[in-house]
């Protein structure tokens, strides 16, 4: 983790640096590559700000505090960017967790109790494709390049669509309609 800490009206002490030092390690548990953070100590009258700034795969979290005490500051400052990343872990958590699909289960296997199940699903998302003119082989390359499962297209010899898909075995197969 690299740290940088920076004072603002007030002339920077040794103990300062080692504390939020101290206090930053406790974000690694939360973090898997380095983070670079960047602290700000200032001190206006009787109010002491601390204010971190960490950037994080691209994420920036931010936290500002204010108290009568740096100490206080500091350790308040903390606890809010653990609150943030640990908001923000827990989410990708949650998306990743939903991310997982089940298994497929042909028709001829439900049951009564899993065909109400079917029937409650809806048509969620729909897309238009425009069916490019290809050959056979321009397919297989098209989806060797674009790294897709499938790709739908207008056979240019017969004028009937077809889908190409590449199989568990690394092989592909092929789907032609009759139209």
């Amino acid at each position: 983790m690299k740290i940088s800490v920076t004072f603002r009206n007030a002339a920077g002490e040794d103990w300062q640096k080692e504390y939020v030092n101290d206090k930053l390690k406790k974000i690694n548990r939360y973090v898997d590559t380095p983070v670079e953070a960047n602290v700000i100590l200032s001190v206006e009258k009787f109010r002491n700000m601390a204010e971190v700034n960490l950037i994080v795969n691209g994420v920036n979290v931010n936290a500002k505090e204010e108290a009568k005490d740096m100490y206080l500051a500091i350790d308040n400052a903390v606890e809010k960017i653990e609150r943030q990343l640990k908001k923000h872990k827990d989410k990708n958590r949650d998306y990743k967790a939903n991310a997982v699909r089940g298994e497929d289960i042909s028709p001829a296997e439900l049951t009564s109790d899993d065909m109400e199940d079917v029937q409650e699903l809806k048509v969620i998302e729909t897309r238009k494709v425009v069916l490019k003119p290809m050959s056979l082989e321009e397919a297989m390359m098209e989806i060797e390049t674009s790294k897709n499962h499938f790709i739908i297209y207008r056979d240019s010899n017969t004028e009937n669509v077809s889908v190409v898909y590449r199989r568990d075995d690394s092989h592909y197969g092929l789907i032609e309609t009759n139209a």
